[in-house]
């Protein structure tokens, strides 16, 4: 059920963000496979994993701590399928010269060649479905979250082992999710949103909303030590 909440709320969530897109096909963005948002599928299969907890008398703090390290390396290895394909989960150009000489091309500024959302300009001689590459380089996004995603699952695993309170883990994979993915969004092409004269992405708003749910999840797991002492 979590996987199936999990996909219906990536599609929802993504046909949101590409509203135009989904009022003028509706039909093809609703069936259509492509097109699946990370945090759409995180907060519905998380629901469906909460309902089923409950409904099986399961306790939930246990079961979302345990998910949590497993999520963040999905995560990672869900980005390297993001990169190879060029979903459209590139950052914004970039047009600045190497830090480093040793530093491969693909990793600093990257026109993904046959991207699956065939955006760009068509590749000469090139024939077939996906025939497309970018005009500019861009930030390779989808790679840097594939590196940090994976420190941070290390991390988690590591520290594992020493976090005895209910919550603490979910709390610590919330805070990292949200402070990660809010600082990718810098560089990362998305479709912008305007209130009260503040322009944000829905993943910026979203990893934001995680990071304070993750520090009050912290919070209550470090005030309520004694009495989940059994938990």
């Amino acid at each position: 059920w979590a996987a199936i909440w999990g996909f219906l709320g990536a599609k929802i969530f993504d046909n949101l963000e590409h509203w135009d897109t989904f009022v003028a096909d509706p039909i093809n963005s609703l069936l259509s496979f492509s097109g699946l948002t990370f945090y759409g599928g995180l907060i519905c299969g998380g629901a469906a994993v909460l309902y089923i907890a409950r409904k099986n008398n399961i306790k939930p703090l246990h079961m979302l701590d345990i998910g949590g390290p497993g999520m963040m390396l999905a995560y990672s290895i869900g980005r390297i399928g993001c990169h190879m394909s060029g979903d459209g989960d590139w950052g914004i150009a970039n047009l600045n010269p190497k830090p480093f000489t040793w530093l491969p091309d693909w990793l600093w500024a990257y026109t993904y060649p046959n991207n699956v959302a065939n955006e760009g300009q068509h590749i000469a001689g090139c024939v077939g479905k996906f025939c497309n590459e970018l005009p500019l380089p861009v930030y390779p996004t989808p790679i840097y979250e594939v590196i940090v995603c994976f420190i941070l699952f290390l991390i988690l695993w590591r520290i594992r082992t020493r976090i005895h309170l209910p919550g603490m883990m979910f709390g610590i994979y919330l805070m990292m999710n949200g402070v990660e993915r809010f600082f990718v969004e810098l560089i990362r092409v998305n479709t912008k949103y305007h209130v009260a004269g503040i322009a944000f992405t829905q993943a910026e708003m979203i990893s934001l909303i995680l990071f304070l749910s993750g520090l009050l999840l912290v919070v209550f797991a470090i005030k309520n030590k004694e009495k989940h002492a059994n938990y």
